[in-house]
C-alpha cells in the first residue's frame, strides 16, 4: 500500500482568504499559559477582497479592542495591528494555502527579538476528532506564534489562540 499524498502548501492571494471569514464570530481566546475568555471577532472583506479587517474584542490580552488590518501588498500582504495602547505595528506576510487551512508567515521583530511570525488559521474540525456543527462548518482556530530566530529551538512556540465560530442569525 502507497502512502497517501502529503497536500503541499502553496502561496496565495488575500482574495482567496478573505471572503472565508467575513462576518461575525464568537469564541474563547486565551495567551499561552492563561486562563480562556470569550470574545467577538468581527470580521470585514472589502468587495475586492483586497482589504480584511478583523476587530477583536476586549478582555482577552488588553482593556482594549485589538485590530487587525490586512491588506493586498505586491503579491503579499501587509498587517497593521493597533491595540489602541501601543503603536500602531507593520508587518509583511505571505500567505499560504493547504487544504482548507491559511498560513501568514513573516520575519520581524517580537519582545524585542527577530522572530518568524506565524498567523495560522485552520478549520476548527480539522484540529479536533469530532466535526464541529454548527450549520454551515464555519469555524476556525486561530493560533498566534512565533519562533526566535535567536533561539536554537526548532518549534514555534504559541502566544495565543483564538476560537472563531460563526455568529448564527436569529
Amino acid at each position: 500500500m502507497l502512502p497517501a499524498a502529503s497536500v503541499s502548501a502553496a502561496k496565495v492571494d488575500l482574495s482567496q482568504f478573505c471572503p472565508r471569514l467575513d462576518g461575525d464570530w464568537v469564541g474563547s481566546a486565551a495567551k499561552s499559559g492563561s486562563r480562556p475568555k470569550q470574545v467577538t471577532t468581527a470580521a470585514i472583506c472589502s468587495s475586492d477582497k483586497r482589504n480584511l479587517m478583523l476587530t477583536v474584542s476586549r478582555g482577552d490580552s488588553n482593556p482594549n479592542s485589538e485590530v487587525w488590518w490586512f491588506r493586498a501588498h505586491s503579491g503579499d500582504v501587509l498587517l497593521t495591528y493597533t491595540d489602541g495602547v501601543g503603536a500602531d505595528r507593520e508587518q509583511v506576510f505571505s500567505l499560504y494555502q493547504r487544504g482548507d487551512s491559511f498560513t501568514f508567515l513573516g520575519k520581524g521583530q517580537l519582545n524585542q527579538r527577530p522572530a518568524l511570525i506565524r498567523l495560522s488559521f485552520e478549520p476548527l474540525s480539522s484540529t479536533t476528532s469530532a466535526p464541529i456543527d454548527n450549520g454551515n462548518n464555519d469555524s476556525w482556530l486561530w493560533r498566534q506564534s512565533a519562533h526566535y530566530l535567536d533561539d536554537d529551538s526548532q518549534q514555534y512556540q504559541l502566544i495565543r489562540a483564538i476560537e472563531l465560530t460563526t455568529v448564527q442569525p436569529n
